[in-house]
């Protein structure tokens, strides 16, 4: 008789996208071995054995992915160990394998003590109600494989790096780039690539170190992206960009130094695709500004939003058969001569592109795309018990009203002069803000509206730029 394999997780890991939690306080080793265990136990009932595992350089990667490798074999699978590697190359090879399973161990953007597994079922994502499935099913007990499996090596070596080069289709106009790997597991994978591109290449931050010293790798806040910013006038550089911390995200500097927003590179990756594939679904997730799905139509694609997260948006695009997607978090998603990914190399490489075939600089490029007065993504504290709750509040606060509500993912607000946006992160403790008006007087009075929701529940938004006088200070 089958001896049962029974495991309870920690019930703030399940995330909507993946797993993610403290290391040694939410999430440990025998998390890891058991969803191993019951992840075979799937792919084996379905008659399936091949799992390739990957993981980035935090310091408890490696024990996690030995952990997750053991429970996969004990489960009888055939597992392909990729070793240190981006969650893009993890993405790669499950699709050039076309594997049954893929799991990364990986705390993406998150702080330090952070980390999870990002997994894949016939490479597409394995998320929401199938996540929450495959934990049902753990405790309640899956039977252990009679027969164990076996663990072998990728041999793909640079299938990945020379399938990225082939994005770079414009190679006239040479340009200088600063990459900035913030010590990110991309490092063997960006050293190969470099050396296929053309032009000059400054890297910052090449080693892996899940310490991450010179700064958080998270390229959408501003003080993660000083570094390169000085780094790209100071070399006088064309363009500068900077991965998170498994490189599945990109933020991108122009040759003055500024960061340039992701909905704006959302909007010139968009026109691009539709130059030559007119009439192209693109998608874009629900903070967006209104001048991105404004551009695709104006382009002559098809704008859909749907929600935020790369699992939702990698469904959307199969949904919806889009060529490309793109969120405000920095994931760019290509599906015109690529798998439909999140990638930040890639993506990088797209950008590169973009800018060889022109003789414009990307500062003007972006002073061509229309401009209204918007927030930056806001993400603010609170805790994981009532952030959904705070979000239905103000969902039926607004319902009452009669207000113009898309609640696609939180709720968007379209007002007279603009919209704003609220939803909980389901990656960390915090909700999420994003204000866009005509003008700042529209701007700042609906930041002032959204703050007074958030107040008589005692949630209280951050300060922000140039529109702290509306916003009550944070005590």
């Amino acid at each position: 008789m089958d001896m049962l394999h029974r495991h309870e997780f920690h019930p703030s890991i399940l995330r909507e996208y993946d797993i993610r939690g403290i290391v040694g306080k939410t999430l440990f080793e025998n998390d890891a071995h058991s969803l191993g265990v019951v992840f075979a136990c799937v792919l084996r009932d379905c008659g399936q054995q091949d799992v390739i595992v990957g993981h980035d350089g935090r310091d408890s990667s490696p024990v996690l992915e030995q952990a997750l490798v053991e429970g996969l074999v004990s489960g009888g699978m055939a597992v392909t160990r990729l070793g240190c590697c981006a969650t893009p190359e993890l993405y790669f090879a499950s699709a050039r394998e076309q594997a049954a399973g893929a799991i990364m161990v990986t705390g993406s953007h998150n702080p330090i003590g952070y980390n999870g597994f990002k997994i894949l079922r016939g490479n597409q994502p394995f998320f929401g109600e199938t996540l929450e499935s495959l934990a049902h099913l753990l405790k309640q007990g899956v039977a252990q494989s009679l027969t164990r499996g076996r663990v072998d090596r990728y041999q793909g070596d640079k299938h990945y790096e020379n399938a990225l080069s082939e994005g770079l289709i414009n190679r006239t106009r040479k340009l200088r780039v600063v990459w900035d790997n913030s010590h990110s597991s991309a490092a063997r994978a960006l050293a190969a690539l470099i050396a296929l591109l053309p032009g000059e290449h400054l890297v910052l931050n090449g080693t892996v170190d899940g310490l991450f010293p010179a700064h958080h790798p998270d390229p959408t806040l501003p003080e993660n992206m000083v570094q390169l910013q000085q780094a790209v006038i100071a070399s006088g550089a064309d363009l500068g960009v900077a991965f998170d911390g498994d490189a599945d995200r990109l933020g991108v500097v122009d040759e003055t130094g500024m960061l340039v927003p992701a909905d704006r590179l959302c909007l010139l990756f968009a026109q691009a695709i539709l130059h030559k594939k007119r009439a192209a679904v693109i998608l874009g997730d629900v903070k967006m500004s209104q001048t991105f799905f404004d551009g695709v139509s104006d382009a002559g694609g098809r704008a859909v939003m749907c929600p935020s997260g790369h699992s939702q948006v990698k469904s959307a695009m199969r949904e919806t058969g889009a060529m490309f997607a793109g969120e405000m978090s920095g994931h760019f998603f290509f599906a015109d001569r690529w798998p439909g990914f999140d990638d930040g190399l890639y993506a990088a490489i797209r950008m590169i592109d973009l800018l060889a075939g022109e003789t414009r600089t990307l500062s003007t490029l972006c002073a061509c795309l229309p401009r209204l007065v918007s927030t930056p993504e806001l993400r603010f504290d609170c805790p994981d018990n009532i952030k959904f709750g705070v979000i239905e509040e103000i969902i039926a606060h607004c319902q009452a009203e009669g207000s113009d509500m898309t609640l696609i993912d939180g709720l968007r607000v379209r007002e007279a002069e603009g919209w704003w946006l609220l939803r909980a992160s389901n990656t960390q403790p915090a909700l999420v803000a994003r204000v866009e008006g005509k003008d700042h007087r529209a701007c700042s009075i609906m930041i002032t509206r959204l703050a007074g929701l958030l107040e008589c529940r005692g949630v209280f938004l951050p300060r922000i730029e140039g529109f702290s006088s509306a916003v009550r200070p944070v005590d």
